[in-house]
């Protein structure tokens, strides 16, 4: 994600009018200086947004941690007349860019004194503004959301969870699986809750004594229930409660000693680092490399240090002083063993991904029977991390002592009495199965209301939870709708938003649009290639979705395309004529081939044919077209770590609020819920998990076009204008607020 960074800020820093330089070889080009500090121009960053690593070198370097390799580099600086830094790096180097700016203004005199720059040089460059990037795959660094490179790295270590997984599994093996992540535990973590891994080694809470006999209890209870095989998940910097480090040699020793199972260590290592940088992090560099000039450009001389952030969906910039001071605390909680206060130090979301991971690991049996019982469904097109949200309810709702049933093929299977009881063993190895395993039908209920009521009655259901689409949605308004008829449907019911269209009143994010944005990305980037190649080629790519946007404007930022056609940016025949004459000038330069998305139902007249017709006539002999239509390959594949994690939370969250409800409305031996609140979608919004009443979102829904009225990714589409250089105004662009960082911020329910 480090290019996106570059390529973000290089190409804002020159929209805004600045002189962008670009420092080769990190603190090691800015101490040497020469060839190391390059003027840059709008195509020196072109085509590296989907390369790993980062183009510009990146090196550890002993001179800056002196005051004499710093003084050289104030020298190198001042001689290009550079005063705004902008470091993406981990929390080393964000500390040695802050130190330096604190002796700024003592280097600039000792360079007079010695007569290496004028005073009046010195007085020009008296400043010196940075921001920091936070780039670092452990997730390490306290106060933001997510750092550049660590959805990329869960990426890498999913890919090979799941390739494992099946060599286990036919050979009846176990593994032990050690991640990155010497002080922090983050990737080890989420990756444990996203594979629904056995047993869990993070540093910040070493497993209680005597975990050796409990280990291997685990393992031998999973395999004697019928499991082919085990994954252990250690994070490299693994510790027992005396500080002890916990190495996977040991683990597979014990294993192998103890259980006598064919046991096998794999270390991933530096594949972590590398490949190619998922759809979420060159989002996400992109969003904060445009937030890091500007917060350069509006920096006073009052202005703390600052890094700049993501929380939620939304830019912050916090103070970098105070985001290193907590990221130490948790180091020092550590090394006094504070276990309890290490965790809670990393944040809110880190401690519920532990705690949920801790539920949903291994059965532990119902403190009592509970008189509900609750079914699942999944309605609509089906979406990847679908199975992950189906697996985490019917887990959940055993540990309440509910009764689950699942039904296959959506409303229409409650119709048909397609309903089963389930157990927790028979979701295992649900979470990385792309698709829907329950089977999902578009069938709304109003075609078959008398026989889902009949069933209803039969099974004696009180709570219904909906994973699905738009659909989805809609059927649970149209059983809300249907109450004043059937007593049957006052029951709880909650929507699971489930759709690569992310198209569902109510939530940010729809569960499946991340896979789906990533397999758009990955075929665009093979066509872009292919254009690179041919030259002078311009590629029109139709993506799904609907009349919603999102995920070709998502796309088209992640891959960097020349534009998005999509129905809520309405467009002209001017703006078309607008965006070939601009792709006309653009194959004059060195960058001789355009990437065009168009949404499938961004206009009814301007088809995907149209536009290749228009291309092709207005581009005759300067370029040619080709049309290529994604289709369903957007619906399939492993779901990412994100909706694998995403799916599961939303699976747990949905089922503790149902039980909640479930037992404010019991009275006398049944359920009656007829209020408003008692039918609600689930889902993301800004940073927290809220749950909007289905009547409620009726009024801010278009129906026609099966949309939200409003869409908080609109905003993206400046940035996705501005990096293709049209010439926009910023007068909408919106700038992130300082926030700070305490540990109070960070006990705060995140939600997510």
């Amino acid at each position: 994600g480090m290019n996106a960074a570059v390529r973000a800020v290089t190409r804002m820093g020159i929209y805004v009018g600045a002189k962008v330089f670009l420092i080769y070889e990190g603190y090691e080009g800015l101490v040497e200086g020469g060839d190391n500090i390059k003027q840059a121009n709008w195509l020196s960053v072109s085509n590296i947004i989907q390369l790993g690593g980062t183009v510009i070198g990146s090196a550890r370097c002993k001179a800056f941690t002196t005051r004499a390799g710093r003084l050289r580099a104030a020298r190198n600086l001042v001689e290009h007349g550079i005063t705004n830094l902008c470091v993406i790096g981990g929390d080393g180097s964000l500390t040695g860019a802050d130190i330096f700016r604190s002796e700024w203004g003592g280097l600039l005199e000792e360079l007079v004194r010695d007569g290496q720059i004028s005073e009046e040089v010195a007085r020009e460059n008296c400043r010196l503004n940075i921001v920091g990037l936070v780039g670092s795959i452990d997730n390490d660094f306290c106060g933001t959301d997510m750092t550049i490179g660590t959805d990329s790295a869960l990426h890498r270590i999913m890919e090979v969870i799941d390739a494992i997984t099946t060599t286990a599994q036919s050979h009846q093996r176990t593994f032990v699986l050690e991640v990155m992540g010497r002080h922090c535990g983050y990737l080890a973590l989420v990756s444990g809750l996203a594979s629904g891994a056995d047993w869990l080694f993070i540093p910040e809470s070493p497993p209680e004594d005597g975990w050796e006999d409990l280990m291997c209890e685990r393992l031998g209870e999973t395999r004697s229930r019928g499991s082919r095989l085990n994954i252990i998940i250690i994070a490299e910097g693994a510790i027992d409660r005396s500080g002890k480090p916990i190495s996977s040699n040991y683990v597979k020793d014990l294993v192998v000693q103890r259980l006598g199972f064919d046991t096998r260590v794999t270390v991933l290592g530096h594949v972590q680092r590398g490949g190619t940088p998922s759809a979420f992090d060159r989002v996400l560099s992109s969003k904060m490399g445009m937030e890091a000039v500007m917060a350069l450009l509006e920096a006073t001389p009052d202005t703390p240090a600052c890094v700049v952030s993501l929380s939620g969906n939304q830019s912050v910039r916090l103070p970098l002083m105070e985001c290193v001071q907590v990221t130490k605390d948790v180091q020092k909680a550590m090394d006094e063993k504070r276990f309890e206060e290490a965790i809670q130090l990393r944040g809110r979301s880190f401690e519920n991904n532990w705690n949920i991971y801790k539920l949903l690991a291994h059965q532990k049996p119902a403190q009592e029977k509970s008189p509900f019982s609750l079914a699942i469904l999944n309605v609509g097109a089906p979406a990847a991390g679908m199975n992950a949200a189906v697996r985490s309810a019917v887990r959940i709702g055993i540990c309440q002592g509910h009764t689950v049933y699942v039904v296959s093929d959506g409303f229409e299977g409650l119709s048909k009495g397609q309903i089963r009881e389930v157990g927790w063993h028979d979701v295992a190895g649900w979470l990385g199965r792309g698709g829907s395993m329950l089977g999902t039908k578009r069938t709304l209920p109003k075609t078959c209301m008398e026989k889902i009521v009949e069933n209803i009655r039969k099974f004696n259901i009180q709570g219904l939870l909906v994973i699905g689409g738009f659909e989805a949605y809609e059927g649970v308004l149209q059983l809300v709708e249907a109450r004043g008829q059937y007593e049957e449907l006052c029951i709880i019911m909650c929507v699971i938003p489930a759709t690569i269209s992310n198209n569902v009143p109510g939530t940010d994010f729809s569960l499946g649009s991340d896979t789906a944005v990533n397999a758009a990305m990955e075929s665009c980037d093979r066509i872009k290639q292919s254009a690179s190649g041919t030259k002078r080629r311009v590629f029109i790519v139709e993506t799904m979705g609907g009349y919603c946007g999102y995920l070709s404007t998502v796309t088209g930022i992640a891959v960097g395309a020349d534009a998005a056609y999509v129905y809520e940016d309405p467009f002209t025949i001017h703006d078309l004529k607008a965006n070939v004459e601009h792709l006309t000038d653009k194959m004059k330069t060195d960058i001789q081939r355009g990437l065009v998305l168009r949404n499938e139902k961004c206009h009814e007249h301007y088809t995907t044919e149209f536009l290749y017709n228009l291309y092709s006539s207005e581009g005759k002999g300067i370029f040619d077209c080709r049309i290529n239509v994604l289709g369903h390959l957007q619906q399939g594949g492993a779901p990412t770590p994100f909706d694998r994690n995403y799916g599961t939370k939303l699976g747990v969250k949905a089922v503790l609020w149902m039980s909640e409800k479930l037992q404010e409305v019991y009275r006398k031996g049944r359920v009656f819920a007829n209020s408003g609140d008692s039918a609600c979608v689930i889902g993301l919004r800004k940073k927290v998990v809220a749950f909007s009443p289905v009547t409620e979102l009726k009024k801010v829904t278009d129906f026609e076009h099966r949309l939200p009225q409003e869409q908080w990714w609109l905003n993206l589409r400046l940035m996705l204008k501005m990096l293709a250089n049209y010439q926009i105004s910023l007068t909408e662009y919106i700038s992130g607020k300082m926030e700070h960082v305490t540990r109070r911020t960070l006990s705060i329910e995140k939600g997510f």
